[in-house]
């Protein structure tokens, strides 16, 4: 079985090409500036090169047919015809508390979709663009949706309900969400599998999983389901990122608008757009940046750098204390994976839990690489590198469905 992914945003597709039954990728690529001029392609395909185009593409369903096309064609291809791509799976951002599991895509799941928008309104109108525009150039192929939310519905309430008047859950359904829920839930199997432990059943164990990138977010992960998670009612909770603030003291937010006469919108672009890392250094949301200029002495990267390395600490060590223990940490995420100064600086600052760290195998693990345990023999936690794959996570949970057709 052949799955098509597809990850759409607000003027980009991106999508990969998996063939279930040797979880090969076949292609991935991303379209970008639909709509807009300017517009761009690009496949990339294992031992060939990379097949780019500038093309303008009117919308989202034109864009899909592009991937079609390209995956189809006899220059660039990997199929000889739409008739192999036995499903699609989309990223939908926020299921809300309708789903805690991806799902069949019918009419009433799009409504469904529709009704989450006002919680998600960054993402699911375009999750729905690239639903409706598979509709239109795929007709009669099954279609899934799976949900960065649905990983963490299993909170216990206490954990996902605001300190709020408990009618504006009742009216309003305000409470923690969390995101990047497949990254998490991958990782997390991984974990299990290398502590030896079966993904399916994994009773007993304590994991606390770090999605490290431009959006990051940990998961306190406890029997193989969320426990509790650092994103919220939106991506904006949490751990600081690149341009978004993370958690921040709620009366800040009347104190702004009134000093600076902002509106709602105005404040929400600049927590969400303005802040983070971005907001400190005044330069780059680039960790990758800022990780260099740190080593070259400038004091706002040293002080981003630290900033991240405190909050991942205390988010770490909160969960382990929540949880009763923690038997594996995790990092992922292009920072997660990329970034061994600060998986070594936590490390460092968790020895009181009884983590150690092999320095020499953290320096080496990085992304594209295998996973790796980075602990060393006589660590009390397993500290693993893992790079996620949230597109394979998406295709297991479509090629599953679909087949229980």
């Amino acid at each position: 079985m052949k799955i098509l992914v597809i990850n759409a945003g607000s003027s980009s597709i991106k999508y990969q090409l998996i063939d279930m039954e040797n979880e090969t990728l076949l292609a991935k690529g991303q379209a970008d500036r639909i709509g807009i001029e300017g517009g761009n392609f690009k496949q990339k395909v294992e031992g060939r090169e990379d097949y780019k185009l500038d093309i303008f593409m009117k919308d989202h369903a034109d864009a899909v047919k592009l991937v079609l096309d390209t995956l189809t064609s006899k220059e660039n291809g990997v199929i000889a015809s739409l008739s192999e791509i036995s499903a699609v799976g989309h990223r939908v951002l926020h299921g809300g508390e309708k789903f805690s599991g991806s799902v069949i895509i019918n009419e009433d799941v799009i409504a469904a979709i529709e009704e989450c928008c006002e919680l998600g309104p960054l993402h699911n109108p375009h999750n729905l663009t690239g639903i409706r525009a598979c509709e239109k150039t795929m007709p009669g192929v099954p279609q899934v949706a799976v949900f960065d939310t649905g990983f963490h519905q299993t909170m216990p309430d206490y954990a996902y309900l605001y300190a709020l008047p408990y009618e504006y859950y009742e009216k309003y359904r305000i409470r923690r969400y969390g995101f990047h829920g497949t990254s998490h839930r991958y990782v997390s199997m991984r974990a299990a599998a290398l502590l030896g432990k079966d993904p399916a059943n994994a009773e007993g164990l304590k994991v606390v999983t770090c999605h490290l990138g431009n959006g990051s977010s940990i998961a306190a992960v406890k029997d193989g389901k969320c426990y509790d998670t650092t994103m919220g009612l939106t991506p904006l909770e949490g751990i600081m990122m690149g341009t978004r603030c993370g958690s921040i003291d709620p009366a800040i937010v009347p104190l702004l608008m009134k000093k600076e006469n902002l509106t709602p919108d105005q404040i929400d672009t600049i927590m969400n757009k303005k802040s983070g890392m971005l907001g400190i250094t005044q330069k780059t949301s680039d960790n990758r940046d800022i990780e260099q200029a740190a080593k070259a002495g400038d004091a706002r990267c040293q002080l981003v750098e630290n900033m991240v390395v405190h909050q991942l600490t205390k988010y770490i060590g909160s969960y382990a204390a929540a949880m009763g223990g923690v038997d594996a940490i995790t990092f992922a995420g292009g920072i997660g994976e990329n970034n061994p100064h600060y998986r070594s600086r936590v490390a460092k600052n968790l020895e009181f839990m009884g983590v150690k760290i092999d320095e020499e195998l953290n320096q080496k693990a990085m992304r594209g690489a295998a996973e790796v345990d980075i602990s060393t023999p006589d660590s009390k936690v397993r500290v693993f590198v893992i790079p996620t794959n949230e597109e394979l996570m998406i295709a297991k949970d479509t090629e599953e469905l679909v087949a229980a057709l």
